[in-house]
């Protein structure tokens, strides 16, 4: 190992009395600084990554329930739809969190009825990813889907609306290719979620909200549900394009078949939906006093 002679480390000792002292500061801090940066950066590469996704949409809803009425209605709906994934860098889990609101207004056939509808979706899962060739990514696992809302009769004076509540087992399965656009990145992604068995509430038929809940009169009004009686499905095809480091912008279409048969009752919302939105990714530091 070479070393430097008394000589010559006196030498750089006096060319640093004649430089001012915020200069002789910096040379002296420079290697602890870049140092600390080093292992920021190696520090942030490690920190779980959130990607954020925000999508409207708008397209045409088709409703069924034979407990208000024995005809099909048809409108447009919208939809509202904020996505939230985390994933650690070198793990193969993916946390996931959906918020869904759907809203439409529908009408029959001979236009002379109209009928209201909306409800809130949520999911909370969690998938398992395969990195494949050709950058092909595989991902499964399952979400526990809540699911609350309403279809309102405008023209019925008995029974003119419907409650929906359900909670169901749904397995979740993405696929996605990853490729380059005008030197961009670009993602090609589908989801599908299909509920497995679950619960739901629903009157009999022939039975009135009133005697529900004003004077109590249970039959068989929790209802559990597999993919037979409720064979419902959901799915989203995406392209993600990239703007920026952490910002892209997505077009895709999301379908969303709700049905059910139980209690001599059939419902059926069917909803199809072009979505545009915007994608942020970024990491979160915890500060800690």
């Amino acid at each position: 190992m070479k070393t430097i002679s008394k000589s010559t480390a006196w030498t750089v000792v006096k060319g640093l009395r004649f430089l001012p002292f915020h200069a002789v500061t910096f040379l002296l801090l420079l290697p602890a600084a870049l140092h600390a940066q080093t292992d920021s950066l190696q520090l942030l590469q490690l920190l779980p990554r959130n990607t954020t996704t925000y999508q409207v949409g708008l397209g045409s809803s088709h409703v069924l329930d034979t407990y208000l009425s024995q005809e099909k209605f048809s409108g447009t709906g919208l939809t509202l739809l904020a996505t939230t994934e985390r994933e650690k860098p070198g793990k193969r889990w993916t946390t996931f969190m959906e918020h869904q609101v759907n809203l439409a207004s529908t009408h029959d056939r001979s236009d002379t009825q109209s009928q209201l509808q909306g409800d809130y979706t949520l999911l909370v899962g969690r998938l398992y990813q395969w990195q494949l060739p050709h950058r092909w990514t595989v991902q499964a696992g399952g979400a526990l889907c809540g699911n609350i809302g309403f279809i309102y009769n405008t023209s019925n004076s008995n029974n003119p609306a419907q409650a929906r509540l359900s909670a169901s087992v749904m397995p979740t399965v993405t696929v996605s290719k990853r490729m380059q656009l005008f030197h961009r990145h670009l993602q090609v992604r589908y989801e599908l979620n299909v509920p497995l068995v679950g619960i739901m509430f629903s009157p009999n038929y022939g039975q009135s909200y009133y005697e529900i809940f004003s004077r109590g009169n249970y039959d068989h009004n929790i209802v559990p549900t597999t993919f037979v009686s409720a064979p419902t499905f959901r799915q989203q095809l995406t392209v993600r394009y990239s703007i920026s480091n952490h910002t892209a912008i997505s077009l895709g279409y999301l379908g969303d078949y709700q049905q059910t048969d139980v209690n001599q009752l059939k419902t059926h919302i069917y909803s199809h939906r072009l979505m545009l939105g915007i994608v942020r990714q970024f990491s979160i530091i915890n500060h800690r006093l």
